[in-house]
């Protein structure tokens, strides 16, 4: 009997000496996970997000948010029609230049500039328009940021101008509606009105132009209509081909101030012009921009919001507006002694492949 009861304190013992042994094995084993204090923790992540930020080359000092003009973030191929909702686009617009090092980045800094919206409109069956398209994109992808070119077409075989403007490098939207026209003055006013709405629906905010497929353009025209306020005229020169003609049209300016119209014909080696001080009745269409607010935010600019609805002529509304109040006009450039903007009317005349930077006085 003293033998079994021997054994079984030894087996107690055993037992008690493996659980004591378990329970502070257990015990070291997760003190061991635990920090000794919260410094080395935080400063770790804070060590990793220094080096990430540095790597990226952007500063890790806080800094105020620069102002970024509506309109800047569009994607390039973004299509749709006036009455359907902004789609999101498949892919991010995206850049491979290399981001500027934060040494650099006080030296780089250049004030914001406006948004400029170029609305262009389309000819069916146009045999050159694919060429003119390519050529206004050259002269756009040129122009600095931020720039948002808007076409608008017929929904009927668009997918050749998608291609096209696609590869241009410039960001746009293309516009397309269902209308069928058979006056193509009718169309091309549709077109524009289409535009106009969708940049009033997703009040985008900054300077609109008008600018034709067979447009050429002094590349300082683009850098002066972004020191528009409210509206801005500038002289247009009209050339065409067949006829061996150049008339120019415009406003007389004392500095930026408009002071009158006139118009010069260049035909023939003779220079045969008129001046008048009064009003046009309308503006030629690629002969003025203007603050695109004024199509959601009329009061803001002096228009009563009594004037009957004109949403369906955006256009024509526009034009009246800008002749109102010639203390609203800016004229472009200062004293508006020179052309920067040349329509050509003939589409079979040659091809003009690159922007015009001539220092050619038009006056």
């Amino acid at each position: 009997m003293g033998s079994v009861d021997r054994s079984k304190k030894r087996v107690q013992l055993w037992k008690k000496a493996a659980l004591r042994f378990s329970l502070f094995f257990v015990m070291g084993f997760f003190t061991g996970f635990a920090p000794t204090s919260t410094a080395p923790l935080f400063s770790g992540h804070a060590d990793a997000y220094r080096t990430a930020v540095k790597n990226l080359g952007i500063s890790a000092k806080p800094s105020e948010a620069p102002h970024k003009p509506a309109g800047a973030g569009l994607n390039r191929s973004l299509m749709m029609s006036k009455t359907s909702p902004a789609k999101t686009p498949s892919t991010a617009n995206t850049s491979t230049e290399p981001l500027p090092r934060a040494d650099d980045d006080d030296d780089r800094e250049e004030p914001a500039r406006d948004l400029v919206m170029v609305v262009t409109t389309t000819r069916s069956g146009d045999r050159l328009q694919g060429p003119l398209l390519r050529r206004l994109a050259g002269t756009l992808k040129l122009v600095p940021p931020p720039l948002l070119w808007l076409v608008v077409e017929a929904a009927v075989g668009v997918a050749e101008t998608a291609g096209v403007l696609r590869d241009t490098g410039v960001m746009y939207r293309h516009l397309t509606y269902k209308e069928n026209f058979t006056d193509p003055g009718a169309e091309t006013d549709h077109q524009r009105n289409v535009a106009l709405g969708h940049i009033d629906f997703h009040r985008l905010t900054g300077i609109v132009h008008f600018a034709d497929v067979a447009n050429v353009y002094d590349l300082e025209f683009f850098e002066e209509i972004r020191k528009i306020e409210v509206f801005g005229a500038w002289a247009v020169a009209t050339v065409s081909a067949s006829r061996k003609g150049v008339v120019v049209e415009g406003p007389v300016c004392s500095s930026t101030r408009v002071v009158g119209w006139q118009s010069k014909d260049l035909s023939g080696g003779k220079i045969e012009g008129t001046r008048n001080a009064t009003k046009p009745t309308r503006l030629n269409i690629f002969g003025f921009a203007f603050n695109s607010s004024i199509l959601w935010d009329p009061e803001r600019w002096g228009r009563s919001l009594s004037v009957p609805d004109t949403s369906q002529d955006s256009v024509k509304f526009v034009q009246e507006v800008v002749l109102e109040d010639e203390s609203k006009l800016r004229g472009i450039p200062n004293d508006c002694t020179k052309v920067m903007l040349w329509h050509l009317t003939d589409q079979g005349a040659p091809l003009l492949l690159t922007p015009i930077k001539s220092k050619t006085k038009g006056r």
